[in-house]
């Protein structure tokens, strides 16, 4: 089968390129022939990407639409397969010339003026699809602009109506959880094109095991933005009353403000911020670890963090935010707490700190758990039945 992706950029940075990294490296060994349609690259991993896409269609700045009709007139694929795509004007091209269409849903970037389905100010999670109370009272029409320059910029509510309009056309559109699945369908997608496959986690080493030590080390790896809630989780590790050691690895543009209020709340002697580290050295944090806190209070797809920890048979403490509760049962895997409640997160944490019997139970079943659902040969397996199902949907109307 002929596959032509299509993304926002070229090379590593997130957990968006490694999915279609990694989907179509596996693909391209089982005899699939890659092509890629792209934006500006990241300047990582380029020739990874050189190899696992040998037919590449760049994306310049003008005349956008053009280069997605040259893509599929030259590299004609049986299916497209659209990651994250902002240019509204290469959507349109690609869903009025017919071909088969398939979105992965990585985010809220499709349906979400904001992108992050919060509400600025108070960090409540939107409920609602998109709609005029997107320009009043949720003012989404201005946003925080990522992109340098002016600090400010505009997000036209027409242009997201008529993005939602435009993937509502695809033949499928691929989600990762429960809860992505009911945010499409809450912004009038049809039940019947909506697919979830969860993405896999890198598989954890068999031979490693947390000593759940009297360390009682805490460990946050991720992005530290304000979404992700490292300010509630220390404020929450300022109410333990069990001794404790907690390491926050990551980096991000909340990351100052956090350092300052781990200092204010008198943490800075049991609170380190690491920033990134390889991740072959989050295995030595893994082999001392008791918890591992997920604080987000923005609605996450799906949090792989989470499943990847678990990979290491060790528990979670998470707020119960967007598509968590699809991996993390309360009281099995480790403890779902309600939406920003700091009491109970710190609760949470101080029960497996003193039980480490506990902690270890919710670890093993983590680990039974995720080495049965999340399978990724399977994973891949599903992926190609998906995109022959839409290939033969396709040659039936046209037939």
């Amino acid at each position: 089968m002929r596959i032509l992706y299509v993304h926002e950029r070229f090379g590593a940075l997130a957990g968006a390129e490694a999915n279609a990294f990694i989907t179509a490296s596996e693909l391209g060994r089982r005899g699939h022939v890659l092509g890629l349609l792209h934006g500006p690259s990241t300047g990582k991993n380029e020739s990874g990407w050189e190899a696992t896409f040998p037919h590449r269609f760049p994306v310049g700045a003008t005349d956008t639409a053009a280069a997605a009709a040259r893509a599929l007139t030259e590299f004609r694929p049986d299916v497209v397969y659209v990651h994250k795509m902002a240019d509204l004007a290469v959507i349109e091209a690609l869903v009025n010339r017919g071909v088969p269409l398939v979105r992965m849903v990585h985010d809220h970037d499709i349906y979400c003026m904001r992108s992050y389905k919060y509400d600025y100010f108070s960090r409540r999670i939107c409920t609602r699809p998109v709609g005029l109370h997107c320009i009043f009272p949720c003012l989404a029409s201005v946003v925080k602009n990522r992109d340098g320059g002016f600090p400010l910029k505009w997000v036209s509510y027409t242009e997201k109506r008529r993005e939602v309009a435009l993937n509502q056309r695809f033949n499928r559109m691929v989600v990762v959880t429960n809860y992505m699945r009911d945010e499409l369908l809450n912004n009038g997608f049809d039940a019947s094109r909506i697919e979830i496959h969860a993405p896999v986690p890198r598989m954890g080493d068999p031979n490693l095991r947390s000593s759940f030590s009297d360390r009682n080390l805490i460990l946050y790896a991720g992005q530290i933005i304000r979404g992700k809630g490292v300010d509630l989780l220390l404020r929450a590790l300022a109410r333990l009353k069990t001794p404790f050691e907690c390491v926050i690895l990551g980096d991000g543009n909340h990351k100052a403000t956090c350092e300052a209020l781990s200092k204010d709340l008198g943490l800075s002697d049991r609170v380190t911020f690491k920033g990134f580290i390889p991740q072959e050295e989050l295995k030595g944090y893994y082999r001392e670890c008791s918890v591992v806190a997920i604080s987000s209070v923005w609605p996450e797809p799906i949090a792989t963090i989470g499943l990847e920890v678990m990979r290491y048979a060790l528990p979670v403490v998470a707020f119960d935010a967007g598509g968590i509760r699809d991996w993390l049962t309360d009281g099995q895997t480790g403890f779902l707490v309600p939406w920003s409640d700091v009491d109970q997160y710190a609760a949470r944490i101080d029960q497996l700190l003193q039980d480490k019997p506990l902690a270890r139970r919710l670890g093993e079943n983590g680990l039974k758990f995720v080495s049965e659902r999340y399978d990724f040969d399977g994973y891949i397996g599903d992926l190609e039945s998906m995109f022959a199902r839409v290939v033969d949907e396709r040659s039936s109307k046209v037939a």
